[in-house]
């Protein structure tokens, strides 16, 4: 790329476009975060060198000294934010400026709402970085040039922040990114040297790299005229110290919130956090944080996530996944270890036992974190939940070693409450089991609603026993590898014959009398929906609902068959089985009918109304009706 390419405008992404828009107008109450959001990246872009120069020292062009340099200019009213970073090519600029490459971002902007004050705090779960700038600039212009590259490789990037961006070739002697902002006139407070000094001692004083302005001229002494041309001198104002090096004493909050800001481009402050030095057999510090809210993209399996991974302070991958199981996606942070090797890579990592052994210690780190959390109370734990349950909830299928740790921390609807909130926890449940209960009881549905009306938790009801009521989408899939707590097994409700313990000598005499009784009932509709049943039994669980679907001990979940049928996998062939309820008036309707046929057609739609109770789906609706339709038209001449 030589400097006498001509310049070439291009058009901004879609995305990119309705986001410029939403920042320039959803964020106009924030302005000073673009500094902070500038001056990270370049941070980042000075990390990047420091790594790839372990490899070439060439890259470092002669120039070791590392720094983000900021300069204002009151009468130009600009404000310039350089580095001399990694910098960028040709295509980079166009890669990293025109475009947004972030998987999810228009499933984002689609959850937008035009409310100025909720799209802000979405856009603050976005992160977005370098286009802040036209929060206060009309025009920017970007100077950069990749390290490596000859000087006539730089490249002039301009933009106003509209549909359109220029590029063109123009020679830069020094490596790096510089960023020009032509401010708007609203916003010339930050072409002035103090107020551009105060922001960056509030955003960035933890950054590792010195963040470097002119110092204001000395006053000329008594009887002597200002120099005309001062020599400019600059100096770093900011502490410059890597701030999971210090210890924690000397740390305050207000400094541990910023820093979590700069490592998720967050808009709010964490939730909680954890500072650890570990010394002895392996030696490596820990700053873990819990964000309130959740990110866009956390549901997508491209999302960032991982933590910053330094050696010996040097930086060497964002988004590094192997410290921290999937289940904990969400955690952000900084490990800085003196074990792994400088040259350490994403493949490495996976093979080496200090690895393995951080991982685990940082996991552990985090479910404590959690548990202190819970165990204060409060909305802190019950937000959280809110926001990060359901992938908590992966926990136990993923992380066998911590299953019990994960099960204190998991919250759930109960009959106790009757509420959709998920606030019980199983210890909670534990301590209001009946004295004979021995078993944890719940119901999957399709819904809370579905699973509160469940026809399957009528005896429960009736006896005063507590069940969970489980309607996430990961809930069947959690009870599958959850299995026990606290020496408890727990029982689906909806799967195989119940068994109370709870139940008296009266109470299963009583079942074995009113089987005998309904054996004409049970063979005649056995007969009728053979195709669609293993089984039809009479049952006692049920006191008000006429009949409900019961998978068999060892079959699919009814909930789990339909999602993965849903996602379109192959799922096991079996029939459910139907239980009913004889003393039930419709029930004993059925069993006085003499015309088979539309015995037949009442069997059919007690079938399906079951299956309808717990949010399944017919095969046949259309059939389904026109049955509902004859009898109503029967009934009505009679």
């Amino acid at each position: 790329m030589t400097a006498d390419v001509k310049k070439e405008t291009l058009g901004f992404q879609t995305e990119a476009k309705q986001l410029l828009h939403l920042m320039i107008h959803s964020l106009y109450s924030n302005q000073e975060i673009f500094l902070r959001e500038l001056i990270s990246n370049a941070s980042d872009a000075i990390d990047k060198l420091r790594f790839a120069s372990l490899a070439d020292a060439a890259l470092l062009e002669g120039g070791a000294d590392l720094h983000i340099q900021v300069d204002v200019d009151k009468d130009a009213n600009t404000i310039t934010i350089s580095d001399n970073g990694i910098g960028m090519n040709r295509d980079e600029v166009i890669e990293h400026l025109g475009t947004i490459a972030k998987s999810g971002t228009a499933a984002f902007l689609e959850n937008l709402t035009g409310d100025e004050k909720k799209d802000s705090q979405l856009i603050g779960q976005f992160g977005v970085g370098f286009y802040s700038a036209f929060i206060v600039a009309d025009r920017v212009e970007v100077h950069t040039r990749k390290a490596g590259d000859p000087a006539d490789a730089g490249v002039l990037w301009e933009s106003h922040g509209e549909a359109e961006f220029s590029i063109e070739g123009r020679d830069k002697d020094s490596r790096g990114t510089s960023i020009t902002l032509h401010l708007k006139k609203d916003c010339s407070d930050f072409a002035d040297e103090w107020r551009v000094r105060s922001v960056i001692k509030k955003y960035s004083d933890h950054i590792s790299v010195p963040v470097m302005m002119a110092k204001p001229p000395a006053p000329p002494a008594e009887g002597e005229e200002a120099p005309e041309n001062p020599e400019v001198v600059y100096e770093a104002i900011n502490a410059a110290t890597a701030l999971w090096t210090r210890s924690r004493g000397d740390v305050s909050d207000d400094e541990y919130k910023e820093f979590y800001k700069h490592v998720s481009h967050d808009f709010e402050d964490p939730l909680n956090w954890s500072h650890n030095k570990v010394e002895g057999k392996l030696e490596y510090t820990s700053l873990l944080y819990l964000p309130k809210k959740a990110p866009f993209d956390m549901w997508n399996r491209e999302m960032s996530r991982g933590l910053k991974l330094y050696v010996q302070r040097t930086f060497i991958m964002d988004e590094a996944e192997q410290f921290l199981p999937n289940y904990l996606r969400f955690v952000k942070g900084v490990v800085d270890s003196n074990d792994l090797s400088l040259n350490v890579s994403r493949e490495i990592l996976q093979q080496d036992p200090a690895v393995d052994a951080m991982r685990s210690a940082l996991t552990k780190r985090v479910l404590d974190m959690l548990a202190k959390l819970a165990k204060a109370g409060g909305d802190d734990y019950a937000g959280f939940w809110k926001e990060f349950g359901q992938v908590l909830k992966e926990g136990p299928a993923e992380d066998f070693v911590n299953k019990e740790k994960i099960a204190k921390l998991l919250r759930f609807s109960t009959t106790h409450t009757d509420k959709s909130e998920q606030d019980q926890s199983l210890e909670d449940y534990v301590s209001r089991m009946q004295e004979k209960q021995d078993k944890i009881f719940y119901v999957v549905s399709e819904n809370f609603k579905t699973a509160k009306n469940s026809p399957h938790l009528e005896v429960f009801r009736k006896k005063g026993i507590e069940v969970l009521l489980l309607s996430d989408r990961v809930d069947d899939w959690l009870m599958n590898h959850l299995q026990e707590f606290d020496g408890k097994p727990f029982q689906d409700v909806a799967r195989g014959a119940l068994d109370l313990a709870e139940e008296s000598e009266e109470d299963k005499a009583e079942q074995e009398k009113l089987a005998k009784e309904s054996e004409g009932l049970v063979e005649r509709m056995s007969k009728v929906l053979d195709a669609q049943v293993s089984e039809v039994r009479a049952t006692s669980r049920l006191t008000e609902s006429a009949a409900c679907l019961v998978v068999g001990d060892h079959d699919m979940g009814a909930q789990m068959r339909r999602i993965m049928e849903a996602a379109g996998q192959p799922v096991p062939e079996s029939k459910p089985i139907l239980e009913i309820n004889p003393g039930h008036p419709l029930l004993t309707m059925l069993d006085a009918e003499p015309d088979e046929d539309r015995f037949a057609d009442l069997a059919s739609i007690v079938f399906d109304q079951a299956n309808l109770a717990e949010g399944g789906q017919l095969e046949d609706p259309a059939a389904y009706v026109a049955r509902l339709n004859k009898l109503l038209l029967e009934m009505s001449k009679a």
